[in-house]
């Protein structure tokens, strides 16, 4: 049964590349923007609200592909990064800026402090954990203060700046939301501190109830309310056993070797405790990716960040969904492989149990007689067979 408040579901833009199989170059789709453009057109026409575009050594720049996307399409929003302690908060600001005005408001930003220390010194970001999270509370106050209006004078411990402005205002007031993912300590803080929406990756419903509640309280310490999201990839199929056939197919060219390294990498090159968390789900083996009803740990072999994915039918997805709502998650941000079909398969399957309205659909009239018909054309049509 769908809730009385429909969630709030947006898909993906898969700026580092697509396909059918994960760890195999068989069917595979590369990052480029006509591509890019085709998801984002059909998720708009679909009725999905949003897309995330990630970001990364690996990724197109998610700044300027949502600047182009939002140019050829109308509703759907932008979850783009905000990347604290790589590019300065005034130059953010001014960025942030424009692309609200260019999207006429379509804009929502994704904090981002790090997860892959490697990666980070490549982008010249040097600081250990926690003090990544100071820098970007400071980097925050700068940018929220200087988007709300304000002339910024500011002397921190990571940032000083003298003077700060921004003559061209954003179309959102009083500034486009922050959206952010953070299972520590620190990152819960800035979270409960600074942002208005907080994302968990796909956890059980029990780990993701303890987020939620540590999350509240503390942004009710500092008289704040969240909204709450969630990440997950998408498996919906009509029948149960086509939708595990679909799941098992889609890691069925991962190697032993190729698990290996990426849990190696996961748990002892990244300081995400995020990433170790989804890592812990399953421990690498093939044996443990159930672990939940209808939560599927497989795309976590071998994908960082988000690792889990919802199998089943259109029914038994949304009650696991209305499980999560339960909870307080109003928000998901979905995907699936390739996503572009699966785009189409989560909408014309999956919205209808959930309630979520497809203003973009278009049904064909009843007098039409076609192989699609029916209704007027159906008495017509028995009658000529007759």
């Amino acid at each position: 049964m769908a809730a009385a408040n429909p969630l709030n579901f947006f898909w993906f833009i898969p700026t580092h590349g697509d396909g059918s199989y994960l760890g195999s170059e068989t069917q595979q789709r590369p990052p480029e923007f006509a591509y890019f453009k085709e998801i984002a057109q059909a998720v708009d026409r679909l009725g999905f609200g949003g897309v995330l575009l990630p970001t990364g050594q690996a990724c197109e720049d998610s700044w300027i592909t949502a600047a182009g996307l939002a140019t050829i399409t109308e509703r759907l929003k932008f979850l783009v990064a905000l990347r604290p302690g790589v590019v300065s908060p005034t130059f953010a600001a001014r960025q942030t800026a424009a692309l609200d005005r260019l999207s006429n408001g379509r804009l929502l930003l994704n904090v981002v402090v790090g997860g892959n220390p490697a990666e980070l010194a490549g982008d010249g970001v040097f600081l250990p954990h926690d003090q990544r999270y100071e820098q970007a509370a400071e980097f925050l106050e700068i940018w929220s203060r200087l988007l709300t209006g304000e002339t910024v004078d500011f002397a921190g411990k990571h940032y000083r700046v003298e003077k700060a402005r921004l003559d061209f205002p954003p179309v959102q007031a009083p500034r486009p939301p922050l959206y952010f993912g953070g299972s520590s300590d620190a990152g819960q803080d800035l979270a409960a501190e600074a942002t208005e929406l907080y994302l968990t990756w796909g956890e059980p419903p029990a780990g993701v109830g303890e987020k939620i509640a540590a999350v509240r309280a503390k942004a009710k310490a500092r008289g704040r309310r969240l909204r709450f999201g969630i990440r997950l990839h998408f498996i919906v199929r009509e029948t149960e056993e086509e939708a595990w056939r679909a799941a098992d197919r889609l890691i069925s060219r991962i190697s032993d070797e190729q698990i290996d390294a990426a849990q190696a990498r996961f748990t002892k090159e990244m300081d995400s405790v995020g990433q170790r968390r989804m890592a812990a789900l399953h421990g690498g083996r093939r044996d443990r990716l159930v672990v939940s009803p209808n939560l599927w740990a497989g795309v976590g072999l071998v994908r960082g960040g988000a690792g889990t994915a919802l199998v089943g039918t259109p029914e038994q997805v949304a009650e696991r969904l209305a499980e999560y709502q339960a909870l307080g998650i109003d928000t998901v941000i979905g995907s699936g492989y390739p996503h572009l079909e699966e785009a189409y398969r989560v909408a014309e399957l999956l919205f209808p149990a959930l309630g979520i309205d497809r203003p973009g659909a278009r049904r064909l009239r009843a007098s039409v007689e076609n192989e699609f018909s029916v209704g007027n054309a159906a008495p017509r049509l028995a009658a000529a067979a007759s």
